[in-house]
């Protein structure tokens, strides 16, 4: 049986050695903004290559946003069955993005799944999306789960999109996605640097909300409040910002250490949501300030937070570029997409410089229909 098995996988990896793939990435971030899909081919010559034919954000309804966001108080039994059932409604919205657009050709759907769990230190990592039945449920084959394998090598199993700024956005000294939390990818010394900066869309959102908003606007609530400069002072302050990289953050550290934090000030929501982006502009021109005459690619939905974008420019002379709108939207499950390629591939596609594993890997579960 492991022959044969081996023998399986061994012909479906020749098949998949060429020059171009086409895929759908799958990406679910923690700021329950939605599930973003997008099909992309890759193409490879002297090197790697990418073009998005179509991507589109399914916004998640008021049931599985409240699931989700109450992942961490969940019994690892009812995860399971909310797994299963998440998984079943994951494969529901690939096969409608596959018959909106007609799509034809695919080589593989590369999905990450929503992170449930994510505690590295302890060994635990959990995102669910990725149970083997997703493959007979969408009839193609499935490259998902890319974060045990890392966290069983030691390392922190995220961020794992720095491969893809790697080798689709090297002319960049910074990628910086403001997404749930905000993340850095950069080189150092010759090795791929990128590590966990600061909450960001988890954290306002979580505020936000308490007003009755999914989310700030253009930041233009955070903007009508005030800096409360006790509560900045000890944010930055918290134990996460003085540890080096590589270092990562989960929603179960935000509901620890960074909301009774606020809580305990009894601030207007306006202040809280200022002095959260006050604190966010610091930490991550903290970062991109240790290199001089810079570029920053800016992705992630936290670029459409104009005053929090207006604040990050007001405290750093480098050149912040923000792309288009599908980059910004998409450059994740564009990444995850090519996560999978490399995978299909059997090519390193997770750096131990980025998560501090005990060596670089090609990481990932394919499952086949």
């Amino acid at each position: 049986m492991i022959i044969s098995i081996y023998s399986i996988r061994m012909s479906i990896f020749t098949y998949m050695l060429t020059n171009e793939y086409k895929v759908i990435g799958v990406m679910s971030g923690t700021s329950l903004d939605g599930i973003d899909l997008a099909y992309i081919s890759f193409t490879k010559n002297h090197s790697w290559k990418f073009k998005i034919h179509n991507s589109k954000t399914i916004e998640y309804d008021e049931k599985w946003r409240l699931i989700l966001a109450k992942l961490t108080e969940q019994t690892i039994s009812n995860i399971n069955i909310i797994d299963f059932e998440y998984t079943k409604y994951l494969s529901s919205v690939i096969n409608n993005f596959i018959e909106e657009f007609n799509i034809k050709e695919i080589d593989a759907i590369c999905s990450h799944g929503h992170t449930a769990l994510h505690q590295p230190k302890d060994l635990i990592t959990l995102q669910i999306g990725n149970l083997p039945i997703i493959s007979k449920l969408l009839n193609h084959l499935v490259v998902c789960d890319f974060r045990i394998q890392d966290v069983i090598y030691g390392g922190q199993g995220a961020p794992l999109v720095p491969i893809g700024d790697h080798y689709l956005f090297s002319d960049y000294d910074f990628c910086l996605n403001l997404g749930g939390f905000a993340n850095i990818s950069t080189i150092i010394e010759n090795e791929r640097i990128a590590y966990d900066i600061c909450p960001v869309n988890v954290i306002l959102n979580y505020y936000v909300k308490q007003l009755g908003y999914s989310y700030d606007d253009g930041g233009k609530i955070a903007s009508r409040g005030s800096v409360n400069f006790e509560l900045l002072n000890e944010l930055n302050s918290l134990e996460f910002y003085k540890l080096s990289y590589p270092k990562s953050l989960g929603l179960e550290w935000v509901i620890k250490n960074v909301i009774p934090l606020i809580d305990n000030f009894s601030l207007k929501i306006e202040s809280v949501l200022n002095t959260i982006i006050e604190h966010i502009a610091i930490q991550i021109t903290n970062e991109i300030n240790r290199k001089i005459n810079s570029t920053i690619l800016v992705t992630g939905g936290g670029t459409y937070n104009t005053y929090l974008m207006d604040r990050i420019k007001n405290l750093t002379n480098n050149k912040i570029i923000i792309p288009s709108n599908e980059v910004i939207e998409f450059k994740e499950a564009l990444i995850f997409g090519f996560l999978g390629v490399l995978k299909l591939r059997n090519e390193v596609n997770c750096l131990k410089s980025v998560t501090g594993a005990s060596k670089d890997h090609s990481t990932g579960n394919i499952y086949y229909p």
